[in-house]
């Protein structure tokens, strides 16, 4: 796949968020937002050192040039030391020096407080609204893992850093990478164009088998093994239709521009039934209402020894189309018939390389609440599930609800029931 190059001649109006160091010790910058003369060096800070944070990272290094890692942040020390050792493979852009690794609950605040300019937020999404409103504030620009928070309370926070960030003219990219695939893209243009006609219906999957879970040790707290093993505890991962089937429902939102009114949904816990799978669901199938009219039909399943899908379906009035990410397969049937015939770029990369190169050129870029609207669908599509009942986008966004305590320590922390609808 072809690597996608900077161009130096549109680099403009360019961002400085570094701080100055004074007799070793990290300030913050006088004026947040404003680039130092003749300089574009991108200083990335990590937090949150696990499989999709290191990932990210190296993602975003090979993504243009120019791009350097510089400080370090997790809540557990061999997480980040592990970080260290993975991505030390890069060469020098990735050594980060001891004192610029931080370890514990607090240490996304000394990152934010180093030099870096470019934040990568990749804990796990409980701590998403908290992290984003932090690096807004040190005037960081930021790329932020989906999904941006896992209840009402959540979302109604980000939304107002969404606002903040646009004022102060910070750059926010968030892993949907979808956005950024060139075989997505290409569809999606034409079902624009009107390939299809009229969307009047749609599908969307995440149907696969289970995930990786970690056993617990004995001098695990109950705060770290719920952390450690976060996709199984609603209020860290917002239970996997949140957390993982937030993409496909990102792509229907995307193609319809505009988010569902309601969600009638139905959910369980029928194979993943250990406690080592803490209390979420194992199943979920959600009917999303628009204001059209027009119904989505979504399924998210993480069982073993089932049929795997994952995909996404549009049906218009004058042809189909369809997007497989897994099977790279994506066509248009109808009239208009079309299939990708290009070579898949690399997505992940590319999410980056598009947000540095509008960083670079001064160019407004801000896709947090597209994606702040496409975690409240799945968070909406969950509350029905979990409680029998008809959800709507009001009641879902209004929620007084929050999943998220607001103290968090190393020690008891007791694990919620199962839920169960109608109860």
């Amino acid at each position: 796949m072809a690597e996608q190059k900077d161009d130096a001649a549109t680099r403009r109006g360019f961002l400085k968020t570094g701080a100055a160091v004074v007799g070793g010790t990290l300030t913050a910058p006088a004026i947040p937002g404003a680039w130092a003369a003749g300089s574009d060096e991108i200083r990335v800070g990590l937090i949150g050192c696990g499989g999709r944070g290191r990932g990210a990272a190296k993602d975003a290094l090979q993504s243009s040039q120019g791009v350097r890692l510089v400080a370090l942040g997790d809540a557990f020390p061999d997480r980040l030391a592990e970080a260290r050792e993975n991505l030390k493979t890069l060469g020098d852009a990735a050594l980060v020096p001891e004192e610029r690794c931080f370890v514990g609950l607090d240490a996304y605040q000394k990152v934010l407080a180093t030099d870096a300019n470019y934040v990568i937020l990749a804990t796990p999404p409980a701590f998403r609204p908290e992290h984003l409103r932090a690096a807004v504030a040190a005037g960081k620009n930021i790329f932020a893992e989906k999904p941006v928070a896992v209840d009402g309370t959540g979302i109604r926070a980000v939304l107002e850093v969404y606002e903040q960030a646009r004022a102060k003219g910070l750059h926010i990219g968030v892993g949907t990478q979808r956005r950024h695939q060139n075989g997505y893209l290409e569809t999606m243009q034409r079902v624009k164009d009107g390939a299809i006609g009229e969307i009047v219906s749609a599908r969307c999957y995440w149907n696969q088998g289970g995930l990786w879970n970690k056993p617990r040790k004995d001098e695990w707290s109950d705060l770290e093994w719920q952390m450690r093993n976060w996709l199984y505890f609603t209020w860290l991962s917002g239970d996997h239709i949140v957390e993982q089937h937030v993409h496909n429902i990102d792509v229907i939102n995307w193609a319809l521009d505009s988010h569902p009114v309601s969600a009638l949904g139905l959910g369980g816990r029928q194979v993943r039934v250990s406690p080592a799978y803490g209390h979420i669901f194992d199943h979920f199938a959600i009917d999303f209402e628009y204001a059209s009219g027009l119904h989505l039909m979504s399924q998210c399943r993480q069982i073993e020894g089932c049929d795997k899908q994952i995909m996404e379906g549009l049906q218009g009035t004058k042809g189909s189309a369809e997007l497989n990410d897994g099977a790279k397969r994506w066509r248009i049937a109808g009239a208009k018939a079309w299939k990708f015939e290009g070579v898949a770029n690399a997505p992940y990369r590319q999410e980056h390389t598009d947000l540095i190169a509008s960083i670079r050129a001064g160019k407004p870029y801000n896709e947090l609440k597209t994606i702040a609207e496409s975690t409240l669908t799945a968070i909406m599509g969950r509350m029905s599930a979990y409680t029998g009942k008809l959800v709507t986008w009001e009641e879902a966004l209004g929620s007084s609800d929050s999943l998220v305590p607001q103290l968090l320590a190393f020690g008891p922390m007791p694990m919620p029931e199962v839920p169960k609808p109608g109860a």
